[in-house]
């Protein structure tokens, strides 16, 4: 009878794990609809509330930074309010984000919808990663990039959708809407769940020995991150940037007492490129895969469903490509493919763009899911805050630099391209000054554009059009940069014998 009932709870322990498990999925696939809705709704908006290409991505940007602030926030405290108290949260969040876009009426309501979905974004993320690697131990890369196929998963579902409803000219409102089915199903599923014990926790390792493992220089780099958003954001002078990251900073620093693992340092570093070769190029790659797939008769949003099938496929199955590879070979080689996968899009034309798109999302698949994996790997003594921080580092860092420096990479070349080879169109038409993170520039005036005769209106789509893909190039070099971390990683492990994981002892 003893072993009847211990089988009987070993079955209803794995179906409430798996319960657990598809919950934390499909966080991130509402996540996934709140993203691709924007990305598809991005261009209308622009028109309809004429946003600049800085502006719109400014908005894509506010997609990343708070979701940093709220990840660090609930990173630090989750062990103490727990992982249902940080879930409800987010539920609150995306809900009121979804209301808020749904009424908005320009830049500042786009702009707060957008932030409150990335705060809610951010506590949800601090919970499914370190719940995901506490229920897979011994397997957490396999495991984490499983979990993140949600992501690619959701972008299939909600461009599947997206393009559905705008062929048949859904209003962009009720597109929005739709971020709420994913929304309500992960309530249903997460909040009536047990939630394991962190294994830091169940280890017996301390709070403060987590933080010594992210240490002043981690706290660093994530505090000026989200200093010079919000800097950017209110218009704050370079001084008082510099003295509120000090003042933050050293505060941590007093009570911590440890600059933080050097690793751990380089891979913090290291996700600022990832996540803007992923996340950023996501971000702009249906409006600027859009003029080249309008020539074959498509919508551009097919180019972002079709790498992110590849993505959500091949995630699902990680488990032997992670084991052939090892986690870094796998990251360098995902560096490489997507490189050349970035360059050949930027002027691939007509249908050669889907083997160019194949080759980025080969590329892009595995990266989020692996330096996850190899962080909480590499530092388990870290738990929820390294962890957490990782992801949080490349959010931050795209939506400070990635999303943002793509829109401006547009708008500038946009400008010196038309002043050079149409001086004359250029003085009449690109005359409004705008300033943003990375310097000023000249935008076009959408009021005289409105009424230009067709021969301008021409020479300006195109000469658009050229600067989309001079982004793309622009972007190419991240995932470079990364192959030379990767290659050096890998010879430093090979130094110390070879790559393995970290087991913590469990004390409980």
């Amino acid at each position: 009878m003893n072993s009847l009932n211990k089988l009987e709870n070993t079955s209803q322990a794995d179906t409430a794990h798996k319960r657990l498990f598809w919950g934390c999925f499909m966080v991130l696939v509402a996540s996934a609809f709140g993203f691709v809705f924007r990305a598809f709704l991005m261009a209308q908006w622009g028109t309809q509330f004429g946003l600049s290409k800085t502006q719109q991505g400014e908005i894509f940007g506010v997609s990343f930074w708070p979701f940093g602030i709220s990840i660090v926030f609930f990173s630090l405290i989750i062990d103490q309010v727990g992982y249902k108290k940080s879930m409800i949260f987010a539920f609150i969040c995306h809900s009121l984000s979804v209301v808020i876009t749904i009424f908005a009426d320009g830049y500042w309501m786009l702009y707060i919808g957008t932030l409150l979905f990335a705060l809610g974004n951010g506590a949800a993320e601090a919970v499914v990663n370190p719940v995901v690697a506490s229920m897979f131990p011994k397997e957490k890369t396999k495991w984490l990039n499983i979990l993140h196929a949600g992501w690619p998963t959701g972008m299939v579902l909600a461009g599947l959708l997206g393009i559905g409803m705008l062929h048949f000219e859904f209003n962009w409102n009720i597109i929005i809407a739709f971020i709420m089915l994913p929304t309500l199903i992960y309530a249903w599923l997460i909040f009536n769940q047990e939630f394991p014990v962190n294994e830091r926790v169940k280890a017996g390792v301390s709070y403060l020995e987590m933080l010594e493992e992210v240490g002043i220089l981690g706290a660093l780099i994530i505090v000026s991150l989200c200093i010079f958003q919000l800097g950017s954001l209110f218009n704050w002078s370079l001084a008082t940037n510099l003295i509120t990251i000090a003042i933050l900073t050293s505060t941590f620093g007093y009570f911590v007492r440890s600059l933080g693992r050097p690793l751990f340092i380089l891979l913090l570093l290291i996700m600022i490129p990832l996540a803007t070769t992923e996340l950023g190029t996501d971000s702009w790659i249906t409006d600027l895969m859009t003029p080249e797939m309008k020539k074959v008769g498509l919508q551009g949003g097919w180019v972002l469903i079709y790498t992110s099938l590849i993505m959500a496929i091949l995630r699902f199955y990680s488990g032997p490509i992670v084991h052939k590879f090892s986690p870094l070979g796998l990251l360098a080689v995902s560096a490489l493919t997507a490189s050349i996968g970035l360059q050949f899009l930027s002027f691939s034309t007509g249908f050669v763009i889907i083997l160019a798109a194949t080759i980025y999302a080969l590329g892009k698949t595995f990266f989020w899911g692996t330096m996850l994996g190899v962080v909480s790997e590499q530092f388990p003594k870290g738990g929820a805050l390294a962890l957490n921080f990782t992801g949080a580092v490349g959010q931050v860092g795209v939506g400070v630099i990635g999303a943002v420096i793509l829109g401006f990479v547009q708008d500038k070349e946009f400008d010196k391209n038309l002043y050079q080879h149409h001086t004359e169109i250029h003085s009449s038409y690109v005359n409004k000054e705008k300033s943003g993170l990375f310097g000023t520039y000249k935008v076009l005036d959408t009021d005289k554009f409105a009424s230009a005769n067709p021969v301008i209106v021409q020479t300006i789509t195109q000469t658009q059009e050229d600067a989309k893909k001079d982004a793309l190039k622009t972007v190419a070099l991240f995932p470079i940069l990364m192959l030379l971390c990767y290659i050096a990683l890998i010879f430093y492990f090979k130094f110390k014998g070879g790559y393995k994981p970290v087991l913590l002892i469990d004390k409980e």
